[in-house]
């Protein structure tokens, strides 16, 4: 079924209204080892937090500017947002395995920053857009990495849930698509296929690693070619199967981008995911 009205696409993200610029905050040396804490000015403190990661198929062309509206808008309604930038493809470190390490830093420095900010640690929760929502769902099971992986990390801090926002689930079935598609990055990403490196797959890829263990929420776009419905379908099914408790919420007039912009199409869901956070129990139905 064609949509009602044209999809969102890369093009339309610059378009949007910028908010006001926060806060910038080091978690690494690197350059690209920061992130952007807002932080809000009313309700009641400590809040909840959400760290919300930008995707751009694990490559350094596409930063965390387009997702930053969002994370205003969850702030403006009583949560902290935290939007790491991270090492990608074409950065020094970026790739295997400096990316995912990334990612897993910038969650643990909330520990650093809630000794000067109003943070609840106990109601932390990841949100990631595409590559972004690998990354997220590979958050919440970090606790279970091997010592001797690349990807260890000790005493990572814990995810309440996970939120993804056409999110890629399967690494090695996502990898099979044109060589110039996003689909072509994984390889990159990873140093190679499967075949080679089934340990990587197995530590990174959040089909291999499941069950999470902690509530997870899609919300996908029925029209979105870059990361099919399909592929979600599937991962949430061997979720559920495996003992995760998760829900999807479908966008029938959304493409690839709605789930991480609020339009008309992506409100409601995004609202579900507002009032999920901000409960004092994360219980999806």
């Amino acid at each position: 079924m064609k949509p009602s009205t044209p999809v969102l696409t890369a093009a339309d993200l610059r378009t949007q209204q910028m908010p006001a610029p926060a806060e910038r905050i080091a978690y690494g040396l690197a350059d690209q080892q920061f992130g952007e804490l807002r932080v809000p000015v009313s309700g009641k403190p400590p809040f909840p937090v959400l760290m919300l990661l930008h995707g751009g198929c694990w490559r350094n062309h596409v930063g965390l500017s387009y997702i930053t509206p969002l994370a205003q808008w969850f702030t403006d309604r009583g949560v902290t947002t935290w939007v790491p930038e991270y090492r990608r493809l074409g950065d020094a470190g970026g790739g295997w395995p400096g990316t995912l390490l990334d990612a897993g830093a910038a969650l643990d420095m909330l520990r650093v920053i809630a000794r000067t900010e109003p943070l609840d640690l106990q109601r932390v929760f990841v949100a990631g857009h595409s590559a972004g929502g690998q990354l997220a769902l590979w958050t919440a099971s970090r606790h279970r990495l091997h010592s001797a992986s690349d990807l260890f990390q000790p005493d990572p801090l814990p995810v309440r849930g996970v939120v993804g926002l056409a999110a890629i689930t399967d690494l090695i079935e996502y990898r099979h698509g044109p060589p110039d598609s996003c689909h072509a990055s994984v390889d990159l990403l990873m140093g190679g296929g499967p075949e080679h490196y089934a340990q990587r797959y197995a530590d990174a890829s959040p089909a291999e690693r499941l069950p999470l263990a902690v509530p997870q929420l899609f919300i996908h776009g029925l029209q979105d070619t870059t990361v099919t419905i399909d592929t979600l379908q599937a991962y949430a099914e061997a979720a559920s199967r495996a003992g995760d408790v998760i829900q999807l919420l479908q966008l029938p007039d959304g493409g690839h981008f709605e789930p991480a912009v609020l339009t008309a199409a992506s409100e409601g869901a995004l609202n579900t995911v507002l009032d999920w956070i901000l409960e004092e129990g994360f219980n999806p139905a």
